[in-house]
């Protein structure tokens, strides 16, 4: 039996109004620890891609301003703007196009064959 501080075994919830034990999740709503660990990863890697963004924004504005300022000339901000930018369009790349492997894949992946 759980006790008022341990975690809820998996397909079970906290007891409302922080009673001891836990309650059945509704069959379809389980989640396993993999897939809370997944997400949670996911959205600190969004936060983290959106301070990204900020600073991109930021520093270069900065930079750009500088180079306005010292009488413009030969666009050296751009070598910034390029490097930083392809860096960060790499880091939006990785955070869009992955997805855990679910079962229906590893299944999928099994009927092709050897």
């Amino acid at each position: 039996m759980s006790g008022p501080t341990d975690p809820p075994e998996p397909g079970f919830v906290p007891a409302p109004d922080g009673q001891p034990g836990s309650v059945p999740v509704p069959d379809g709503l389980a989640q396993s620890a993999t897939d809370r660990d997944w997400a949670r990863s996911r959205l600190e890697r969004r936060r983290k891609l959106g301070d990204s963004v900020v600073a991109y924004l930021v520093i270069n504005s900065f930079l750009i301003g500088i180079w306005a300022v010292i009488g413009q000339g030969y666009f050296w901000p751009g070598w910034a703007l390029a490097g930083w930018g392809v860096a960060l369009i790499l880091e939006i790349w990785s955070l869009f196009s992955h997805r855990p492997i679910t079962n229906a894949d590893i299944d999928r992946e099994m009927r092709k064959g050897h």
